[in-house]
């Protein structure tokens, strides 16, 4: 995956992002019978990914990856886009490290499952598995704003212009 590409994917996130900054702490908090529940729960819990898989298991960054139930039950829109702002730190130095490893396997345990056993991935391996999880459960979020009675904004479409992106946010 080229850096564009990645951008692309910050550039719908950030549509969802500013649409869901715009709800009210209990559409953001509904509970549904799907996914990671509500809204601010899977938002966190998609960032999560990142952290877990580039930011500790690549970079070894850090060893506890996860937020607490606690600390995702008091977070708002503004403390989420600044736990996938550390996200996106973490994949810019995944291609300015891995850059020419992007396929070489590494293989340890993942400091957030203690005894689970080691993992053998590439580096774009878990990028690609961080943005295709981002993307599904950006879909079931998609899915609760419809269910709240919001049209949600067009979040499928990468690579928008500045003009496009504008639009949309």
């Amino acid at each position: 995956m080229e850096k564009i590409e990645y951008e692309w994917v910050k550039q719908t996130r950030q549509i969802l992002l500013d649409q869901c900054r715009k709800l009210t702490e209990d559409e953001l908090t509904k509970e549904f019978e799907f996914g990671f529940q509500s809204i601010r729960d899977s938002l966190v819990h998609m960032a999560g990914c990142y952290h877990a898989w580039i930011g500790s298991f690549l970079l070894s960054e850090t060893s506890s990856p996860l937020l607490t139930k606690e600390v995702i039950h008091n977070m708002k829109v503004d403390d989420i886009q600044r736990y996938y702002k550390q996200a996106d730190e973490y994949v810019e130095s995944l291609f300015d490290q891995f850059k020419d490893k992007f396929e070489e396997y590494i293989e340890k345990e993942p400091s957030w499952k203690p005894g689970s056993g080691l993992v053998s991935k590439t580096p774009h391996q878990l990028q690609f598995h961080s943005i295709t999880h981002e993307f599904h459960h950006k879909g079931q979020i998609v899915t609760i704003l419809r269910l709240l009675g919001h049209i949600p904004k067009n979040t499928d479409i990468l690579g928008l212009s500045d003009k496009e992106f504008a639009k949309r946010s």
